[in-house]
């Protein structure tokens, strides 16, 4: 509790006004911690899935969910006057642009994760499902130190 007169309260309001702003549409309706352990929990997954499409979907996905934690923590939702096509690694660049060049990466295989999830055969191969899964691991990593949370290694190996 602040003693009436207390700057902290100010300083408070004064860091949340700084805070980047986002449509409230596309803020997400989870926690950071809530998102981030969905994230590691679709990393273990897409290590134990042999489907190349679906080992890389699922990967795409755990890096989409590390950086709506990334959205919900620094980020403030406001009202959108009109509704336009959002992506999350748009937001992310910028909301995070120190995360840009990991955006880019994961918004190039969007199109991919699409087409996976759809069933498309040899949309991707082996080499493609492995190295996303392996930057999609490193990104959560990355999430999760710039958010000053502990970060434990995933022990996984690809199913054979």
């Amino acid at each position: 509790m602040h003693k009436p007169g207390s700057v902290a309260p100010i300083v408070a309001e004064r860091a949340t006004a700084e805070l980047p702003t986002i449509p409230a549409h596309v803020m997400p309706h989870r926690s950071a911690h809530e998102l981030l352990a969905l994230a590691r929990r679709g990393l273990i997954e897409a290590a134990e899935t042999r489907s190349d499409g679906q080992r890389y979907a699922t990967a795409h996905l755990a890096a989409l969910r590390a950086a709506a934690a990334v959205l919900v923590s620094r980020a403030r939702p406001t009202p959108a006057r009109r509704r336009r096509p959002t992506n999350v690694w748009a937001l992310l660049s910028a909301v995070a642009p120190e995360l840009s060049q990991w955006a880019d990466r994961f918004a190039a295989g969007a199109a991919k994760r699409s087409a996976a999830e759809a069933g498309i055969l040899r949309v991707v191969s082996a080499v493609e499902a492995d190295d996303l899964r392996a930057d999609a691991e490193r990104f959560v990593a990355v999430v999760e130190l710039s958010l000053g949370l502990p970060h434990q290694p995933l022990i996984t190996a690809r199913a054979s």
